[in-house]
């Protein structure tokens, strides 16, 4: 017989695989015109200096700029508008979908259950094939790094995430935009340590 504090422990596991699952962040890099062949030390975000949304939520928007501007900082550059190493533009894809999830259970493993519940699990009755559907976002971040001198992309990372609410929305964006500066810092320090 199983112990209580395993089967505990057996759900709290599944649990925490399935929230991670279900709140995953892929950032994937494209867009190498030229590769990185200097420290760069500051920057500008073109989408605050002019003005440009890359969110149809201002809220958003404005939050996305604070953070990247944020965390660049934090990591050592600094906002320069009139002679930056790195010009930084973004913009966003947010693709309202649907998923059909269906519940297909299958009867014959619990035909031994019949004594307690004879119509639950009736073969010549379809109550137990459901199917629902869900409606969720996808939500893309793509963020260019230009090298202005050369007028060149060093890379473009796009981050992709899915958003099942808007009040979960802010914060996955967020998170997303963090994946994406973590992302850059380290493209930026391989360069430094190529060992």
């Amino acid at each position: 017989m199983t112990k209580p504090s395993t089967i505990t422990s057996l759900f709290f596991s599944f649990g925490l695989i399935f929230i991670s699952a279900c709140s995953s962040i892929e950032v994937f890099k494209e867009n190498s015109e030229i590769p990185i062949n200097k420290p760069y030390k500051s920057f500008v975000l073109i989408n605050q200096e002019i003005g440009m949304r890359g969110f149809s939520s201002q809220f958003i928007d404005a939050q996305v700029q604070i953070h990247l501007q944020e965390a660049l900082e934090a990591e050592g550059l600094v906002y320069d508008k009139i002679q930056p190493d790195l010009v930084i533009r973004y913009t966003s894809n947010e693709d309202p979908r649907k998923r059909e999830i269906n519940n297909n259970l299958n009867p014959y493993p619990f035909w031994g259950y019949r004594v307690w519940d004879p119509w639950m699990y009736n073969p010549y009755v379809d109550n137990y094939n459901r199917s629902t559907t869900s409606s969720y976002e996808l939500v893309q971040l793509i963020v260019d790094f230009i090298d202005p001198k050369q007028d060149k992309f060093l890379m473009t990372l796009t981050g992709v995430t899915e958003v099942s609410s808007q009040k979960t929305k802010d914060n996955k964006i967020l998170k997303t935009t963090d994946k994406i500066v973590e992302r850059f810092i380290s493209e930026i320090q391989s360069y430094k340590n190529p060992n």
